[in-house]
């Protein structure tokens, strides 16, 4: 008898159900595809229809419930991602909740170009479209910068804003690719605008973004403003940050990317520009983006790796600046690493030998980036004045909203209690 009628009874057809649940919760289409052979077996029922039916539904409930646990994995990097990130390693490492109150009173440096590009892309309207001003010209780079920093200000952090400066020639072909890709979602984008389709203009005009030389000067003028530092690195902004931070002007780096832990940073802050109730892509659920830290030492103990060996990971899944090896992701790539031990025996091994020494100096790249010392960290009181001439004369932003956003602002230079100010400490 090839089949027991196993689902004659409720109880037992209850149990399938749970069983082939339970079965079908890999994130992985092998996972899925036991799940229906589970289904397809615990459900057999007396009647072929029964056994079909419950074959259907246990099959689509798995893979409905895998695909939400890649979703509900991978929100925090979704959010706010550059169109081509650096490093693709965030699988390998492990976060830490922060405890209400912990960055108060750090010193954080963040990741300009980084931050800028998540208030275009998530800053926007139904239309998909980012927010301008009368005149058409973007201001959700401006309204990001001026809500959020008040925000960390009244929250007793100390931001720093470090801007990219030139990029490498290692980092060209990335650069190119990015263009590519900005272009062709701009097509997209304007196809979808014609036929009316709200999810694909949303999603093409967020891949479309470009962060113009207009939007930068016009945040560094509005941060200065503001009070708040800012840094020009003479190249990668992150490898900037990371540099302040190992040298103890900073307390932490705060990024969505993983170059920062491939520079050196010790701990990098996430979530953190970005923070609070967001939807899930494609779907109508919202959940809590909360901010977390990623501390390297801990990860690098835990994984078993020197940070060379993790330059060296990077390396083998791609970087910025160098091609990934074909069909090696991150738990690949630390494998290979392990049995190897550096990314040269890993090549050769791959047969791509060809490819040392353009890894090489993207390790190089790594290991001593371009960085300056002399900069300057001095937080001043905002000028109440010059932001409204700009952001209400010019930018067509609300009076009251600008002027409560300086408030909070420049509360942290009031003494309203014994402890020191942000005048006194600094």
């Amino acid at each position: 008898m090839p089949f027991v009628s196993v689902s004659f009874f409720p109880f037992v057809r209850l149990f399938s159900f749970r069983a082939a649940l339970f079965l079908s919760r890999g994130s992985f289409p092998f996972a899925r595809l036991f799940s229906f052979r589970a289904a397809l077996f615990l459900s057999c029922g007396s009647f072929p229809f029964a056994s079909f039916f419950y074959t259907a539904v246990f099959y689509r409930v798995g893979y409905l419930y895998s695909k939400k646990n890649l979703y509900l994995k991978s929100i925090s990097d979704r959010f706010g991602r550059r169109s081509f990130t650096g490093v693709a390693i965030g699988d390998l490492l492990e976060r830490e909740e922060l405890s209400s109150g912990e960055l108060k009173g750090k010193i954080i440096a963040f990741d300009a170009y980084n931050v800028i590009y998540q208030f275009i892309t998530s800053i926007r309207g139904r239309d998909g479209k980012p927010l301008t001003d009368m005149n058409g010209s973007v201001t959700s780079h401006l309204s990001g910068l001026l809500y959020r920093t008040a925000g960390f200000v009244e929250d007793g952090i100390k931001p720093v804003f470090v801007f990219d400066g030139v990029p490498p020639e290692l980092k060209a072909e990335t650069i190119e690719k990015r263009r590519e890709i900005r272009n062709e979602a701009h097509e997209k984008w304007k196809s979808a605008m014609e036929r009316g389709d709200t999810a694909e203009i949303l999603k093409y005009s967020q891949a479309a973004v470009k962060i113009d030389p207009q939007i930068i000067d016009e945040s560094k003028m509005l941060l200065s403003m503001m009070g708040i530092p800012i840094v020009e690195a003479p190249s990668e902004g992150e490898a900037q940050a990371s540099f302040m931070a190992e040298k103890g002007d900073v307390d932490y780096v705060s990024s969505q990317d993983y170059d920062a832990f491939v520079f050196g940073a010790g701990v990098v802050i996430r979530n953190l520009t970005i923070s609070g109730k967001r939807k899930l892509p494609g779907k109508n659920v919202y959940i809590d983006v909360l901010p977390e830290k990623v501390i390297l030492e801990n990860n690098l103990k835990r994984l078993g790796v020197t940070r060379g060996q993790f330059i060296d990971i990077a390396l083998c899944i791609g970087t910025d600046f160098n091609k990934g090896i074909d069909r090696v992701g991150a738990k690949t790539a630390l494998k290979l690493i392990k049995e190897h031990g550096s990314f040269e025996a890993v090549l050769k091994f791959k047969g791509a030998d060809d490819q040392i020494e353009r890894y090489a100096a993207a390790k190089e790249f790594f290991d001593h980036p371009p960085t300056i010392s002399d900069y300057t960290l001095k937080w001043e009181r905002p000028d109440k004045e010059k932001m409204i001439e700009f952001l209400c004369g010019k930018r067509d932003f609300l009076e009251s909203r600008v002027v409560s956003a300086w408030e909070k602002i420049n509360a942290g230079f009031e003494t309203k209690t014994k402890q020191p100010t942000l005048d006194q400490w600094f």
